[in-house]
């Protein structure tokens, strides 16, 4: 298949980082490191660790949503509160497991995922933009003018840890390695969604969807269907985060989230599932070092207030993802690429 058609995607680079026995090698020292982490870390860095699988699971939903298939989507945190709120529901109100309350938390935001996709099947671009913004605002709407008898309301939702069977996951150590293979799961789905002919009627789309019509692709259909991948990642990412603090509230999921997520997708590059990983590995890793610094920089320099170290996150932010679309639209994985073509080349100049 030819990488620059159409129908093309970026597994095909995905897939080269393991092609080669060294490189399977490197691979399996990988996950092994991710097995035995949580036994020489500190629980905060367990806690860090945590954070970064659960917003893996929501960035990679993204990537499909806008990577893949072109739909721009500002509402993806709303997505992961429906999720969230979803599974605490399930959970406070029904009694059901974790085992059962995280799939059900999926679902739900997958519904909520495929109303908003329909719309996605008429309008593109700035408009698409602005319907997936009023997502934020309905869900924290909806939520807390519920009665407060179904989500909480203003007072949220507070969890039991998350058990399955006998074994109960009452701390951070013990909630990696079930993030982790939650995470491996829904990265592993994620490839194989996009290798299918689902991906790449979403790369069609998200070319031309003029074209892919008239190849008898469905293109409504295939709009609402990443959509609602999207969601489900970020709902399967909220229920996970919903046990992990064990507690749930609207605060937890504004559009500033959403923007986040924006730019660890922008920053790892679009279109490429390891791309996802890379930009919520390096976004999440600077934002644990500013809220770790912050506070120490602020004792040592008395002038600066603990609002401008703080604030000073959103306006990296803002400063990454200008960059990046400026200096690095596809984004590190592109450049990786870019530097494996070119060691393989050398030293011939072509």
């Amino acid at each position: 298949m030819d990488p620059s058609g159409i129908f093309s995607t970026r597994y095909e680079q995905d897939s080269a980082l393991v092609r080669t026995r060294a490189q399977r090698l490197a691979l399996g020292l990988f996950i092994l490191a991710l097995l035995v982490f949580p036994w020489f870390a500190s629980a905060r860095l367990v806690a860090v660790a945590n954070l970064m699988l659960v917003t893996a699971i929501v960035v990679v939903g993204l990537q499909i949503t806008t990577g893949y298939a072109g739909q721009i989507n500002l509402g993806q945190a709303a997505f992961m509160g429906v999720g969230a709120y979803g599974a605490a529901a399930m959970e406070v109100r029904l009694g059901l497991p974790f085992w059962a309350a995280v799939p059900i938390g999926g679902v739900l935001a997958a519904l909520v995922g495929w109303a908003f996709g329909l719309t996605a099947a008429r309008i593109k671009g700035f408009y698409l933009a602005l319907t997936t913004i009023a997502a934020q605002f309905l869900f924290v709407f909806v939520v807390l003018n519920l009665p407060s008898s179904w989500l909480g309301g203003v007072n949220g939702f507070s969890l039991q840890p998350a058990a399955i069977g006998p074994l109960v996951f009452d701390s951070d150590h013990k909630l990696y390695l079930l993030f982790l293979l939650g995470a491996a799961v829904m990265v592993f789905g994620a490839f194989g969604i996009v290798r299918s002919r689902h991906g790449r009627a979403f790369v069609a789309v998200r070319d031309d969807d003029v074209a892919a019509a008239m190849m008898g692709i469905d293109v409504p259909g295939t709009k609402a269907r990443a959509f609602v991948v999207g969601a489900f990642y970020a709902g399967i990412g909220g229920a996970l985060w919903a046990y992990q603090i064990r507690f749930v509230s609207v605060d937890q999921f504004t559009l500033f989230h959403s923007i986040w997520f924006i730019a660890m997708m922008i920053v790892g590059g679009l279109g490429s599932i390891v791309g996802a990983l890379v930009g919520t590995l390096l976004i999440r890793a600077v934002q644990e070092t500013i809220t770790t610094v912050g506070p120490d920089l602020v004792e040592r320099i008395p002038a600066l207030s603990t609002d401008f170290v703080f604030a000073s996150m959103n306006v990296f932010l803002g400063t990454i993802i200008v960059g990046f679309l400026l200096l690095e639209p596809k984004g590190l994985m592109h450049r990786w690429n870019i530097l494996k073509a070119s060691y393989r080349l050398w030293p011939f100049p072509h």
